[in-house]
C-alpha cells in the first residue's frame, strides 16, 4: 500500500510544483511586459527578412507548383528534377518582379503629371468657382458681399503663408521625408534580403512540409495531429483561394477600369485604374476607398468626368459583386456577410489596410476551429440533435457551414 501512496503524494507534489512554478513565471512576464516587448522587437527586426522571404515564397508558391508541372513536360527537363525545379524558382521570381516593376513605372510617370496638373489647376479651379458663386449671389446683394470678403481674407491669409510659412512647412516636410527614405531603404534592404531568403524557401518548401509533419506526428498523439494538419490545410486553403482570386478579380476591375476611362478620354486613366484595382483586394470597403480619390482627382479636372466615373464605378463593382466575383471567388470562406463586415473592422482596427486584407481568410479559420470545437462538445454532451437541426436550417445557403 505504500508504493502507490508514495506515487500519489509524488503525483501530487510534482502538480503542486508545476502550478507554483507557471504562476512564478507569468507573473515575472506579467511585471516585465515592457522588457520582454523591447526584446521580441528586436528579435523581430533581425528576422524582418526571413518573414519577409516566407511570405513571398508563400505568395509564390503555387505560381512555382504550375510552372515546375509544365516544365515536367518538357522533354530535356523531364528527367532532371534539380534543373526543372530551379527553373520554376527563377521563373516565379522574374514574373513576380516583371508586374511589380510594370506597375511601379506605370503609376509613378501618372502620380507626378497628376500633381502637376491638380497644381496648375487648382487656382483657375478656385477662380472659377468664386466667379461662379458671385453670379449667383447677384440677387443676394448681401450673401454676395459677404462671400467676397470671406474669399478676399481667405486668398490673403494664403497668399501671407506662401510668403512666411511656407518655409517652416517646406523643413519640417524635408526632415520627415529624410526619416521616411531611411525607413524605406531599411525596407528596401530587407525586401532584397527576403527576395534570396525565398529562394531557399521555394527550393526546400516540400523538405519543410515533410519535416513539419513529422514534428507534428512526433508530439502529439495521431488523432490530435491529424486534425490539425487538416486545419492547417483548410488554412492553406482560405488564404490561398481567397487572396489569389482577390488579385485575380482585382486585375479584371482594373483592366475595364483601365479600358472605360480611356475611351472616355479621362486624364490619368492609368492611375485611377491601377488605383481602383489595387483597392478592389479589401473586400467590401475596397470599392469605396478607391473611388473616393479617384472621383475627386477627376473633379479637379472635369466635374462632368467625376459624374460619368462614379455611375461607372456603381455599375462596376455590382458586375463585380454579382457576377465576376462569384465565378473566381465563389464561396471560399463559407462566411455570411455579417462575419465578413465584422472580420474586416476587427483586423482593420487592429493592422489597418493588411487587417482589411487577411482579415477574412483569417477569421474564417478561426471560424471553422470554433465551429469544430462547438461541434465536438455538443456531440460529447449527447447533444447531435442540435447539429442536425442547425445542417438542416442552414443547407438551403448551400451548406457553406459544414466543410466537405
Amino acid at each position: 500500500m505504500r508504493d502507490p501512496d508514495n506515487k500519489k503524494y509524488i503525483k501530487l507534489g510534482v502538480t503542486i510544483v508545476a502550478v507554483i512554478a507557471v504562476g512564478l513565471l507569468l507573473f515575472f512576464l506579467l511585471f516585465r511586459l515592457p522588457e520582454l516587448s523591447r526584446y521580441l522587437a528586436v528579435v523581430v527586426g533581425i528576422l524582418t527578412p526571413f518573414l519577409y522571404g516566407a511570405v513571398i515564397a508563400y505568395v509564390l508558391s503555387p505560381l512555382c507548383n504550375r510552372l515546375e508541372a509544365l516544365l515536367a513536360k518538357v522533354p530535356p527537363l523531364a528527367e532532371k528534377k534539380g534543373l526543372r525545379s530551379a527553373a520554376a524558382i527563377l521563373l516565379s521570381l522574374v514574373l513576380a518582379i516583371l508586374v511589380i516593376w510594370a506597375l511601379v513605372m506605370l503609376v509613378i510617370p501618372q502620380v507626378w503629371e497628376s500633381i502637376v496638373a491638380i497644381a496648375n489647376a487648382i487656382p483657375g479651379q478656385l477662380a472659377n468657382a468664386n466667379r461662379w458663386l458671385h453670379k449667383v449671389l447677384e440677387d443676394q446683394p448681401q450673401l454676395q458681399t459677404l462671400w467676397d470678403s470671406v474669399y478676399s481674407t481667405a486668398v490673403n491669409k494664403f497668399n501671407e503663408w506662401m510668403q512666411t510659412g511656407l518655409m517652416p512647412t517646406v523643413n519640417t516636410l524635408i526632415t520627415q521625408i529624410t526619416t521616411q527614405l531611411a525607413a524605406f531603404f531599411s525596407v528596401l534592404k530587407n525586401l532584397f534580403l527576403g527576395i534570396l531568403i525565398s529562394i531557399y524557401f521555394l527550393a526546400s518548401r516540400k523538405l519543410f512540409a515533410v519535416q513539419a509533419k513529422m514534428v507534428l506526428y512526433g508530439v502529439f498523439p495521431r488523432r490530435a495531429a491529424a486534425l490539425i494538419e487538416d486545419e492547417v490545410h483548410y488554412a492553406d486553403k482560405m488564404f490561398n483561394g481567397f487572396l489569389l482570386g482577390k488579385l485575380v478579380d482585382s486585375a479584371i476591375i482594373g483592366v475595364i477600369c483601365f479600358a472605360f476611362t480611356s475611351l472616355m478620354g479621362f486624364e490619368s486613366a492609368a492611375l485611377i485604374s491601377v488605383v481602383v484595382g489595387v483597392t478592389n483586394i479589401i473586400p467590401f470597403f475596397g470599392p469605396f476607398i478607391g473611388a473616393i480619390p479617384s472621383a475627386l482627382l477627376l473633379l479637379l479636372e472635369n466635374p462632368m468626368h467625376c459624374l460619368y466615373f462614379l455611375i461607372f464605378i456603381v455599375i462596376l463593382q455590382q458586375v463585380d459583386g454579382n457576377l465576376i466575383g462569384p465565378k473566381i471567388l465563389g464561396n471560399t470562406t463559407g462566411l455570411s456577410s455579417f462575419w465578413v463586415l465584422f472580420s474586416i473592422l476587427l483586423f482593420g482596427g487592429l493592422w489597418g489596410i493588411l487587417g482589411m486584407i487577411v482579415g477574412v481568410p483569417l477569421f474564417a479559420v478561426i471560424y471553422d476551429i470554433a465551429r469544430r470545437l462547438i461541434r465536438f462538445g455538443l456531440d460529447k454532451h449527447g447533444n447531435a440533435d442540435m447539429l442536425a437541426e442547425y445542417d438542416e436550417e442552414n443547407a438551403p445557403a448551400g451548406g457553406s457551414e459544414e466543410k466537405k
